[in-house]
This record gives structure tokens, C-alpha cells and sequence, in this order.
């Protein structure tokens, strides 16, 4: 029956598989106006001193929108757009803006305050030294880009043009834009509610109080065309062009698309020695030690493996010994005016001791109430298969046999549903928690999200296990799970995005044929920019981490009963790795660059999963029955010896953490002459001005 729901499973992957690339084929070959700018709209890529692409357009390449209320007030715009303007020395980010005019058959609804935002050449560069951009030097080695020595650096050639990638011109604009501030206003210019001090950043007073709607970086055509050509527009068995996924969303995306490359192609030794595994010892349920003992050995081995992979992608990509920026005070972050003895200015402070309240007080017994009622579904879910089980031994038909795993589908849908809804209570508790920081806040949400769905969605299966003690119904349970959540979160990222994306798209599509007809012209860049406005808003890697540790939960804590578990999750990557490129290029905003040098607080967690996989192990290999015939005078000795393998497996694991270094050897002594070379320049230095 277990085959028959697996044959049931790759016959769905199957047919999905067909219908996403059908979709994609259709979505590039047949329709021209999805993500895609009229002939030179932003053609030329990085020719930032350019015109753009008709005479009714702004006179500079935009890379960066900026979109405020329809209703927002004549001075409150005048305001922004001068100090967006003014030169740094008065205050201002000494940026170009102007105003997109209207589209295609101007409707009265739509949104006038869209002010498209570029800037100069020289400017970029002087923003690239302030973020402290990292590039490589013509002698090899990823160095801080200074302006004084900018001819010291590899492809930077005549005035510089095509040195800085797109996303990195659009992260130096978001940050400029990020670190303007009140100079001696006391509130935005027609919004008297909206307070200001010196030193309160502009953009987040704007955002907190919703006179900016939102800040978002234009796709570019040509670069968009050639990254979906290499990435996912045809099927191919190559590695994934990580470097051109850098180059156009930043190092965080590609982080995470390189981590999901390496954990896929770090299962196929676990898939490989489990289909074997599978077909010949399927009949005896108890014969699973020896796949316990490699699944240990194998998520021990492939974390160390990534800090050193990851290290190396971050170098090459000048993240690993980027300084991180000063973190500002989050937009929703809200307490009493004070004085910041750091940064010596004027801004809200807000009492540790009263968020510490509200988050024992409030929040962690709210997440002690979601466990508890977690627990009772759970119980319910064994209720339901009790009774299934029942109906089965009375009459042992097809249909009864089928009818054995409804509850434990019903229960996956369950889980999906109660993970749902719970993310939103969690971020709604972070927030009334009030963190100061961005970092603080994701720490938090990560803590809550993670505790929650580790119970919610392994629980059941530590309860068969250990409890029950039925290694029948824990692979039937497992197997179920995995396929069900498989197929729903394949339905909810890749088919429902890119059937409310066309939705969202229709009117517009309608237009630009209209346009087409009489003018015979492609999509033009203000429908453009209006299209990409309308689309959905990419929140980041959270749910994709997330998706990839429960991943990571089922194939290191109970595979070894079900060796196909593995098999099943490497599908599911390869249509993950297509479907989320998919939507970075057709169903959301582009994002801004994250330059990050690893996958942060993913990496803790990944790592706090697999101590949780040793002795979860160490646990079922005690309680095989080829075990237990070597104890069976006493149960006593058994415990002890298991108890003793797993802390020994345990010691073993954290030696391994100290022998294999997070850094590669050579990319230690780059860092290290760096650093050297730093420290002589800095005493040179010193030698001039005491001289």
C-alpha cells in the first residue's frame, strides 16, 4: 500500500513538474510584456549616464523606485525630493529623481507619486567606498574599495563604468537613501503627527507612519533574460550559475540558492544507500541500525562541510571580512526620546526590562498555549487512525487499506494550516515586543517560528517511536507526512503565486496589447514600473530556510525506517530550486542586495537539529530488536550502553567542529595578509602625521 501512495507521488511530482515548465514556457515565449522593459528601457545594463529609452522618460538610468501615498501632501513631496537631491555636505544623498509620468491609458486611480531614483557615476562610487563594498584587487585578493585606489582593482577600466553590478548601484542607493536625516525639523513638512529630531532617519519616520508606501530596485531586461536562460528556462543537470544569481540579487539570494544546491547534492549518498536499502530489507521493519549509524555519520559530516563551502563563496564574493554597517533602529521601533551615548543622538528608547515582561510574561506562555493545543490535534490524529486501523482489521479490503492513510493526510493538511497561521500570531508578537533591531527581531521570530513547528511537526512521530513503539505505523506516518507536505507547499510556491501573478497582470497585459496595436511599441518603462509595483513584495528566505529544515528534521531524526525519505526530499529540491527561480524572476519585486556571509542563525539551528538527530538515533538504534538480543538479560546494560554510544557519537561530533576549520586554509593566510598589510599601513601612517 506504502508503494502504491509513493507511485501515487512522483506520478503527481511528475505532471507538476510538466505543468510549471509549460507555464514557464509560456510565460517567456508567449508573453512578452511579463518582466520585460521596451527596446532599451534599461538596455545597456550599467551605462548609468545614459538616456533612457524615449524622450518623455528621465534623463538618467533609474535603478531604484520610490513610492509615496496617492494623497501625500505637495510640501511633503518637495521636502523628500530636495533632500534627496541637496549635496551631501547640506544633509541630503545627492541623488537624480524625477517624477515617472503616467501610462498607457491614465486611469484617475492610479498611484501619481511614483519618482523614479538614480545617480551619477562618481556618486556611486564614493557610496560604494562608504558601505565598504569589498572587490577584487588586481593582485587576487577581495580588498575594501577605496575610491583613492580604485585603479588597484580588477575590471575597473577608464572612468569605472560597468565595475559596479546593478545590485550593488541599487544597495549603495538604498543605503544613501536609508541614512538621510533630520537636520532641525521637528516633523515632516505637512504631517504635524509625524515627528522628527536631529539625527531621525527620514525614510523609516516615512515608512512607520505610511507616507511611504515602499522603496523597490528595478528588474533589468537583458541581464533578467540572460540569468533565467542559465538559471531555470531549460532542464539541464549542471550546477546552478551562483555567481550570476550574486551578480543580480545579491549575496544573501545566492547564499541560500548554494545552500540549497549543497544539501541537495549532499542527499544523493543518503538516497543512493537507501534505495537499496529500501527494495531489499523493506519486508523486515526492525533491520534499520546500520542506515541509523550512516544517517549519524552523514548530518555530523555535511554542516562541517558547508561552514567551509559557504566561507569560500563569501570571500570570492567580498562579504567574509566585509564589516557589518551599525544597525539602525527598526521603522516600527517606538519608546520615549532619549539620548543614544553610541551614536550620540536623539532617539526613542525604549526600557529592556519592560520588553524582557513582555516576553516571558506574554509571549512565551502564548507559545506554551499553541504547544499544548498542538498536542491535543496530535491526540485527536491518533484517534482517527485508531479508528481507521479498526475499520481495516474488520474488513481488509482496498478501499479500508487506502482508507488508512486519510487521517494521517488529513493531519498533514492540519500541521500546513496550524504552521499558517501561527507565523502570523508570532510576527505579530515580535513586533509588540518591540525590538530595537532588525537582527533582534529576526532572532526572535526565528526562536518562536522554529520551536513551534519542530513540535507541530515531529511530535507525532517522536510520540509513535518512543511511546507506541511501532515502527509499522511510524514509517506509514512518516511517508505521509513528507509526501503531503511535499505536494502542498509545491501547491502554495509555485502554482498559487504564478496564478495570482496572472491575475494581477491581466489588466495590464490588455493595455499593452492595445498599445501594440496602435503603436506598434513594447511595454514601455512607466507600465513597467507600475507592473513591478503592483507585484508581490519578496520577504526574504525565511520560509524557504524554514521549508529546508523540517526537510533536513525528517531525513536525519527518522529515516532510517523509511530509506526513501531521502529520495523523496532530492525531487522536491530540484522542483524547489526551478519554482523559486521562477518566482525571483516573474512573481515578485526584485529585492535589494543582502550582503551576507553565511546563512546567519539557519546555521545554529541546522546544527541544533542534528545533536537533536544523534540521540533520536542512538534512541531507535536502542530500541531495535538486533539490538535488544545482545541485552537481553538486562534492560539496565542496554540503556547504559546506548546512553554511553550516543554520548561518544556526541564527543565525536564536537572534535570534529574543532578539526575541520569553518575557514579553508588558504583563504585563512589571504585574510591574515590582509589584515597585516592593514595594520602596516596604519602604522606608516602614523609615522607621517607624527613626522
Amino acid at each position: 500500500m506504502l508503494a502504491f501512495v509513493c507511485f501515487i507521488f512522483v506520478c503527481c511530482t511528475c505532471f507538476m513538474c510538466f505543468t510549471f515548465y509549460a507555464a514557464i514556457h509560456f510565460i517567456i515565449c508567449g508573453d512578452h510584456c511579463s518582466l520585460t522593459y521596451s527596446a532599451g528601457a534599461l538596455g545597456g545594463g550599467m551605462m548609468l549616464q545614459g538616456l533612457s529609452v524615449d524622450s518623455s522618460g528621465p534623463s538618467f538610468t533609474p535603478l531604484v523606485v520610490v513610492e509615496l501615498v496617492s494623497d501625500a501632501k505637495e510640501e511633503t513631496i518637495g521636502w523628500l525630493l530636495n533632500k534627496i537631491r541637496d549635496q551631501q555636505h547640506d544633509g541630503g544623498a545627492e541623488l537624480l529623481v524625477e517624477q515617472l509620468g503616467p501610462g498607457v491609458g491614465a486611469q484617475e486611480k492610479e498611484n501619481p507619486n511614483l519618482f523614479l531614483v538614480g545617480a551619477t557615476w562618481q556618486r556611486l562610487l564614493s557610496g560604494a567606498e562608504d558601505v565598504g563594498l569589498f572587490k577584487e584587487s588586481t593582485d587576487g585578493s577581495m580588498r575594501a574599495f577605496t575610491c583613492a585606489n580604485k585603479h588597484n582593482f580588477k575590471d575597473f577600466g577608464g572612468d569605472g563604468d560597468g565595475f559596479l553590478s546593478m545590485a550593488e548601484c541599487q544597495y549603495i542607493i538604498k543605503h544613501e537613501l536609508d541614512t538621510l536625516r533630520a537636520k532641525d525639523e521637528t516633523h515632516v513638512p505637512g504631517y504635524k503627527q509625524a515627528k522628527l529630531y536631529p539625527g531621525k532617519s527620514i525614510i523609516r519616520r516615512l515608512l512607520s507612519k505610511r507616507i511611504l508606501i515602499q522603496i523597490f530596485p528595478l528588474h533589468d531586461k537583458e541581464e533578467l533574460k540572460r540569468l533565467s536562460f542559465s538559471w531555470y528556462k531549460k532542464v539541464k543537470l549542471s550546477l546552478q550559475p551562483l555567481d550570476d544569481i550574486r551578480h543580480y540579487y545579491g549575496e544573501g539570494q545566492a547564499l541560500y540558492f548554494g545552500f540549497l544546491e549543497y544539501f541537495t547534492f549532499a542527499l544523493v549518498p543518503m538516497a543512493l544507500f537507501g534505495v537499496p536499502y529500501y527494495l531489499f530489507d523493506w519486508e523486515d521493519y526492525d533491520k534499520y541500525v546500520v542506515f541509523a549509524v550512516f544517517n549519524l555519520i552523514w548530518c555530523t559530516v555535511i554542516l562541517e562541510l558547508w561552514k567551509r563551502c559557504s566561507a569560500s563563496l563569501a570571500y570570492r564574493w567580498g562579504t567574509l571580512s566585509r564589516k557589518k554597517a551599525f544597525e539602525e533602529p527598526r521603522p516600527g521601533f517606538h519608546g520615549v526620546l532619549g539620548f543614544n551615548p553610541v551614536t550620540g543622538r536623539e532617539e526613542p528608547l525604549y526600557p529592556n526590562i519592560k520588553r524582557q515582561l513582555r516576553i516571558y510574561l506574554v509571549s512565551l506562555p502564548f507559545v506554551l498555549l499553541c504547544l499544548y493545543l498542538s498536542f491535543c490535534v496530535m491526540m485527536v490524529y491518533f484517534l482517527m487512525e485508531g479508528w481507521a486501523l479498526s475499520v481495516y482489521d474488520q474488513e481488509p479490503t482496498f478501499w479500508t487499506g487506502v482508507l488508512l492513510f486519510i487521517p494521517s493526510i488529513i493531519y498533514a493538511v492540519v500541521i500546513e494550516a496550524m504552521n499558517l497561521i501561527y507565523r502570523y500570531a508570532a510576527e505579530f508578537l515580535t513586533e509588540w515586543e518591540n525590538h530595537r533591531l532588525e537582527s533582534s527581531y529576526q532572532n526572535h521570530l526565528v526562536l518562536k517560528v522554529l520551536v513551534f513547528n519542530f513540535f507541530n511537526c515531529f511530535a507525532s512521530l517522536f510520540y509513535i517511536a518512543f511511546v507506541v513503539q511501532d515502527m509499522v505505523l511510524l514509517r506509514q506516518s512518516l511517508a505521509t507526512l513528507l509526501i503531503t507536505s511535499q505536494i502542498l507547499n509545491q501547491f502554495m510556491e509555485a502554482f498559487l503565486p504564478y496564478w495570482l501573478q496572472r491575475r494581477r497582470n491581466k489588466k495590464m497585459i490588455r493595455k499593452v496589447q492595445k498599445r501594440r496595436i496602435l503603436e506598434d511599441k513594447e511595454l514601455p518603462l512607466a507600465e513597467q514600473v507600475r507592473l513591478e509595483a503592483d507585484m508581490s513584495t519578496y520577504l526574504g528566505t525565511f520560509d524557504d530556510y524554514l521549508e529546508l529544515f523540517l526537510l533536513f528534521g525528517y531525513v536525519s531524526l527518522f529515516s532510517c525506517v523509511y530509506p526513501l525519505a531521502a529520495v523523496l526530499v532530492v525531487l522536491n529540491n530540484v522542483t524547489e530550486v526551478y519554482s523559486d527561480a521562477f518566482k525571483m524572476c516573474h512573481v515578485f519585486k526584485r529585492p535589494f542586495s543582502d550582503p551576507a556571509a553565511n546563512i546567519g542563525v539557519w546555521q545554529l539551528a541546522f546544527e541544533a537539529m542534528s545533536v537533536i538527530a544523534v540521540v533520536t538515533n542512538f534512541a531507535l538504534i536502542g530500541l531495535s530488536p538486533q539490538v535488544k538480543t545482545y541485552f537481553s538479560d538486562s534492560e539496565t546494560h542496554l540503556i547504559l550502553w546506548t546512553v554511553a554510544a550516543e554520548h561518544g557519537l556526541m564527543a565525536f561530533k564536537f572534535i570534529l567542529t574543532f578539526l575541520i576549520p569553518d575557514i579553508p586554509k588558504h583563504i585563512q593566510i589571504k585574510l591574515a595578509r590582509l589584515e597585516f598589510e592593514s595594520l602596516e599601513a596604519l602604522k606608516k601612517k602614523r609615522q607621517l602625521h607624527g613626522g
